[in-house]
């Protein structure tokens, strides 16, 4: 077998993870609108850590915006949040794809049209965008950023004149694809999950003012109470009179998206009726029924192998153990030493407990292989730390195709198991042995055995809303 390693190059900082692009959190009534939004998006930093904003509606009708690039609480200092004055906030947390870091795409946008401070925040990829900004440049608009985000405000802008929320729902009925959506508008916020419910919103209250977030667990650190999930297709508008919910769009198929359990969601929400804790543990307990192993420890990748390593040693039986240990101290950037050392960049994050290790005959369990880069410095970690056998358990099925619904996913000739089968990916990371959950066994663990319900794009290429191929569905020739 020969991996050609251009095919699989080192991601920039050996994460070789999916990820989420963005979330998003509201808050509708409350004085402290603002600070509650910035303790909202801490809550959400796992969907994000590229970049954050916050937008305020004042007394007197003026929106405030603050962005930036980094994290969260680094970006909201005391003096910012007082310079984001009102009870009406909209906030999001961003992952960029490659080549669009940039403080100008960092949302929410917001703009001045008539008479009205508009914002926008956005989770989720919209697959027909370069066809609507193709037709909005042509009619005269002026795009200022690189997302699909930016779109929806084109569109509102050029919405037949109207109550606002009609005007939300013209622009919302021209897009395909993903999102889970907030316009802030004048005094009235609306939340939206396009028709097939791919990324996930909640609903929540506290005392009088109403929440809105990308995952339920948001609500937990500003002790409000989580009322709901918004459904497929609805537009909630909320305002002076309250929570009003409109089904403006046709019925479609519910495709949430499954690698929210596997992977994005935080281990501690509740998303699409399902605790993530438990279907990741329960995912472990059926990998480990579906592909045993005579071992003598099982590991985690900390922190997402955590759940599923917890549930393979229970119904195995053998021991658990932390045998990689994660430095939660890690910046964005780091300097390299002069002198280059092997895997300096995973040694950074994970480093080998070797009186775990050392001698015995371990499981490891992860959530995922992308390219394959990563675990393979992870098996050698673990080796030279003693283990006498390294055995790879994934909790979820070979990811083969990419994403186009709101995850930062690599192009399918870069994802290893497009392209080579679990016995040559188990040989180029060296492993001793490989097994991959099942289709099954996932649909299984998240509820659904009948596997309607879920889109599972990423381990079938079965895309439900239609996407133009481009060049991340090539595949390598010869």
């Amino acid at each position: 077998m020969n991996l050609d390693p251009d095919l699989f190059p080192d991601a920039p900082d050996d994460d070789d993870h999916f990820h989420d692009e963005c979330g998003v959190f509201a808050v509708y009534g409350h004085p402290e609108a603002a600070n509650l939004t910035y303790l909202g998006l801490h809550a959400l930093q796992h969907r994000g850590q590229e970049s954050a904003g916050i937008a305020t509606l004042d007394g007197a009708g003026k929106m405030h915006l603050h962005r930036q690039m980094g994290l969260v609480q680094d970006i909201f200092s005391p003096p910012v949040i007082a310079g984001l004055p009102g009870n009406i906030a909209i906030g999001h947390v961003r992952y960029s794809t490659a080549g669009a870091s940039h403080v100008r795409n960092a949302q929410p946008f917001a703009v001045e049209h008539g008479g009205l401070g508009v914002a926008c925040a956005h989770n989720g990829n919209l697959t027909n965008v370069e066809q609507l900004k193709a037709a909005l440049d042509a009619a005269g608009s002026i795009f200022q950023t690189s997302t699909d985000t930016e779109v929806f405000l084109h569109l509102y802008a050029r919405a037949p004149a109207g109550p606002i929320v009609d005007r939300v729902v013209h622009a919302l009925r021209q897009t395909r694809g993903a999102y889970s959506v907030l316009f802030l508008v004048g005094d009235t916020l609306i939340a939206a999950r396009d028709p097939h419910g791919f990324r996930p919103l909640s609903l929540g209250i506290l005392n009088r003012a109403h929440v809105v977030a990308s995952e339920p667990t948001a609500f937990d650190l500003i002790a409000a109470e989580f009322v709901r999930d918004v459904e497929p297709g609805e537009v909630l508008v909320i305002g002076p009179d309250g929570v009003r919910s409109l089904r403006p769009f046709d019925p479609a198929p519910s495709r949430f998206c499954v690698f929210e359990h596997v992977y994005f969601a935080r281990p501690d929400s509740t998303v699409n009726g399902r605790a993530v804790y438990v279907a990741r543990r329960r995912m472990g307990e059926i990998l480990a029924a579906q592909s045993p192993i005579e071992a003598d420890v099982v590991i985690p990748v900390p922190d997402s192998g955590v759940p599923a390593a917890i549930g393979y040693a229970n119904a195995s039986g053998i021991p658990f153990e932390m045998g990689l240990i994660r430095s939660h101290y890690v910046g964005r950037t780091f300097i390299e030493p002069a002198q280059s050392i092997r895997h300096f960049g995973v040694r950074l994050k994970l480093n080998p407990v070797r009186q775990v290790l050392q001698g015995r005959r371990v499981v490891v369990v992860d959530d995922s292989i992308v390219r394959g880069t990563t675990a393979r410095k992870i098996v050698k970690m673990i080796r030279d730390a003693g283990a006498r056998e390294v055995h790879l358990r994934i909790s979820s099925p070979p990811t083969r195709w990419p994403c186009f619904y709101g995850i930062d996913t690599p192009t399918r000739r870069e994802l290893i198991a497009a392209s080579h089968s679990v016995d040559e990916i188990s040989r180029y990371i060296t492993a001793d042995s490989l097994s991959y959950l099942s289709q099954d066994g996932l649909r299984e663990a998240v509820g659904y055995p009948g596997g309607d319900g879920f889109c599972e794009a990423c381990f079938t290429g079965d895309y439900p809303v239609e996407i133009i191929p481009a060049e991340r569905l090539a595949m390598p020739r010869g």
